[in-house]
């Protein structure tokens, strides 16, 4: 991910979640925060795509499109 702007911030967090995050990732502190904003957004991205589930119509014949793979 390629970011335009880059915003410097303070945080207090306990430390042993600091701990558990950088060894989960093998990462610096800056990495690891990162990596679980990038993580929190994909939750709230599948979770929302979950919710259009059986509201989306689809207009293709899959057996026609499985058909074109064979």
């Amino acid at each position: 991910m390629q970011t335009s702007a880059v915003r410097k911030v303070t945080m207090q967090l306990p430390e042993e979640l600091i701990e558990k995050a950088m060894a989960a990732t093998g990462e610096g502190l800056t990495p690891t925060v990162r990596r679980g904003l990038e993580a929190l957004i994909a939750v709230h991205s599948f979770d929302r795509v979950r919710e259009l589930r059986g509201k989306v119509k689809f207009s293709i014949d899959f057996d026609s499109l499985r058909r074109d793979f064979e």
